[in-house]
């Protein structure tokens, strides 16, 4: 952040902590969502280095939160005016710069090296999984007679689920095939204690598939009885 005028680290500091908690924040002119005043928390802020008018600071913030913006904002309450000069993003839900991180030369030598030599072990280092950053999302594991029809956008029979985790009723659910490969995601219709004690219905409500159809054998149901 550069700030604009003088200003004191004391006045600094209250007005950052003034900043942490739940805030209204209003989107810049040029985003992608419609422009009204909405709520957003920000979990902290950790004052880092002061060079002249130029801040360093750490902030957690709520998904959607403006950064250019919230920086705006203080200068506006700091009366002296501030602009953002560089963002870095160090973490996104469970993933942080501990995990792996590649700079975009990385991927192009990995892509290189795959296409020229046939060797995708950089390749398989630089990408990571689908699962690994929808990891924190509690899961339904399903059998494999039910991954189909979900990849067609059925919801989550409860007769087709062979394990799940703790959740309640609207909670997002990923959902999984027997090897822990991302089927879907969806919301769940009641809470986990409730769902294993039902014989029917349907768990989870289908929104977003992953997989493509065809990816698991469709089975009939003369094929399913035989089993």
């Amino acid at each position: 952040m550069h700030l604009h005028g003088e200003v004191t680290e004391q006045l600094l500091v209250s007005v950052l902590d003034s900043f942490t908690g739940k805030i209204k924040q209003l989107p810049p002119v040029r985003s992608h969502v419609k422009r009204q005043e909405r709520e957003r928390e920000i979990f902290y802020i950790d004052l880092l280095e002061i060079q002249g008018k130029d801040v360093l600071f750490r902030v957690g913030v709520q998904s959607g939160t403006y950064i250019r913006k919230l920086i705006h904002d203080i200068g506006q309450k700091l009366g002296a005016g501030a602009h953002m000069t560089e963002l870095r993003r160090t973490k996104v839900s469970h993933l942080s710069e501990k995990d792996r991180l590649v700079t975009l030369q990385d991927l192009e030598d990995a892509v290189y090296l795959y296409l020229q030599e046939s060797d995708g072990r950089l390749l398989d280092f630089s990408i990571q999984t689908i699962e690994k950053a929808l990891d924190f999302l509690p899961k339904v594991m399903v059998s494999d007679t039910a991954v189909d029809p979900i990849c067609l956008g059925a919801g989550v029979a409860i007769p087709g689920i062979v394990r799940l985790d703790d959740f309640k009723a609207g909670d997002r659910i990923f959902i999984s095939t027997l090897k822990g490969e991302l089927i879907a995601l969806g919301d769940a219709v009641l809470d986990s204690d409730k769902l294993i004690k039902m014989k029917k219905g349907i768990a989870v409500k289908t929104d977003s598939v992953i997989m493509l159809p065809g990816t698991y054998p469709r089975y009939k149901r003369k094929d399913i009885g035989s089993q």
